[in-house]
């Protein structure tokens, strides 16, 4: 079944508002978490470190709820990369800013439920909100050519020919009837025992309406057996063979330098760039800052500020002259250096500012999946996206805890977010080395380096 040209519009924008909502609605509270993660002190009064667990499997993996954001995201994502192609940047970008704008909006609204039904009433409406995500997902079409039927549900005696791989159908067919017949006698044998003059021979005479009828039974139930048996076989070897498949496929993936350095980049990203999602409401506590300073939740601050960041770099990444994958090291690094800054803010203001610098350049989120279109192609997008997604929601867990487990043994977040940017800033300077054009020049040892060539693998120039 082909995939139709992207129509960069018409039923796309749909999908776009439907998306929009759906990251939204799943998104919203689990990026906010911070705000529940200071009642997760008060109720439980357990370490920073080991509290940090509910609000990083929250949003990364190991609980259902993560694991239904996880195939949301990728779903929403993906369909709309087949929808849009020279808006693609733009469109992925306002997809992606629903997030933001649910953390702008869940960070307010859980604080105002908290208040007036208390934390397990909070989340019990918030479960309730989530469930619109059924009807956006009714709105969604993959976009395939038309021309194709759809298969027909065959009954179980032609199932085997579709599942037939390698075209031994008949022998193996042949070959479980004979196996039963061994088992089971045949009607050959009623006709030899008349034919020996024996002295029953009346008495069989009677029977043989009857054992025809068994022997067509026993001939029936046969052959529905054999090909029961030689369906299940042949499913088996097609599992197998997919399995095969996938194997390789996500092996030539990792053999693509640049993936590899995004899959080593987006795991060190979420490690670092996490925490302060969920930890900064208590940076802010800890700091000294006293609730009447606190204008604005600071998670609702960095949700903001993510949504504008997704916007202006999706719309940046159309441009021509601009390379995406360099512009995402670019808010790597700064990101990094951003983290690095937490420390020094002691105020609610300086607080708020660094705030929104790491929520502007979270937005890279939005570029991530042109980045990874261009270096694998669209038909490898969702295998890959798939992979990459896996080890984020990988280092989404794992960063928070280690940062409180770090706070808890040091009593200060300074070490800490030392901590988280340096691995933010390892991950921009690894993509970085292996994305520079003169580092495939000298593997491929060219005569004459094109400058203006992006030489690392990619499916159209950026």
């Amino acid at each position: 079944m082909e995939i139709k040209k992207s129509p960069d519009g018409g039923w796309g924008w749909v999908i776009v508002l439907v998306s929009f909502f759906t990251q939204f609605l799943c998104y919203g509270s689990p990026v906010a978490v911070g705000v529940l993660y200071v009642e997760w002190l008060d109720a439980f009064g357990e370490g920073k470190g080991k509290t940090a667990w509910v609000g990083s499997l929250a949003s990364g993996v190991g609980l259902l709820a993560s694991l239904g954001c996880g195939l949301l995201y990728t779903a929403t994502v993906t369909i709309t990369c087949e929808y849009f192609d020279s808006r693609r940047g733009l469109a992925l970008g306002l997809i992606s800013t629903g997030s933001s704008v649910g953390v702008f909006i869940y960070a307010a609204l859980q604080r105002l439920l908290i208040e007036f039904y208390g934390l397990d009433g909070c989340l019990l409406i918030v479960g309730a909100l989530a469930l619109n995500i059924l009807a956006c997902g009714s709105l969604m079409r993959p976009l395939k050519s038309s021309e194709c039927p759809l298969p027909e549900k065959t009954a179980v005696e032609n199932v085997p020919e579709r599942y037939t791989i390698y075209n031994e159908k008949e022998k193996n067919l042949e070959e479980n009837i004979n196996i039963l017949e061994k088992c089971c006698g045949s009607e050959e044998t009623y006709k030899s025992t008349l034919a020996n003059g024996d002295c029953k021979q009346e008495s069989l005479l009677h029977k043989i309406p009857t054992t025809m009828a068994h022997t067509k039974e026993a001939e029936t139930y046969k052959k529905k057996v054999a090909e029961q048996t030689y369906f299940c076989k042949q499913l088996a070897k097609r599992k197998w063979q997919l399995y095969k498949n996938y194997c390789g496929e996500t092996v030539a993936l990792f053999k693509n330098k640049v993936f590899s350095a995004l899959f080593i980049a987006i795991f060190l990203f979420d490690i670092g760039g996490f925490p302060p999602l969920l930890l900064m409401e208590d940076v802010a506590r800890s700091s000294n800052v006293k609730e009447e300073e606190l204008i604005m939740p600071l998670i609702s601050i960095i949700g903001i500020m993510t949504a504008v960041g997704k916007l202006l770099l999706g719309i940046l990444a159309d441009f021509k002259w601009i390379n995406t994958l360099y512009l995402y090291i670019v808010t790597l690094i700064l990101m990094g250096l951003a983290l690095c800054a937490i420390p020094f803010a002691k105020s609610y203001v300086t607080l708020a500012i660094l705030s929104g610098i790491l929520g502007f350049l979270t937005g890279n989120w939005s570029i991530f999946p042109y980045v990874t279109t261009k270096t694998v192609g669209m038909e490898k997008l969702a295998h890959a996206y798939g992979i990459l997604m896996f080890f984020a929601g990988l280092g989404n867990s794992l960063g928070p805890p280690i940062v409180g487990w770090i706070y808890d043994w040091t009593q200060t977040y300074d070490i800490a977010f030392y901590f988280s940017g340096f691995w933010v800033l390892l991950g921009g300077f690894i993509l970085l080395l292996t994305a520079l054009p003169h580092w495939e020049v000298c593997n491929k040892q060219l005569a004459k380096p094109a400058p203006t060539t992006f030489l690392y693998k990619v499916a159209s120039n950026v």
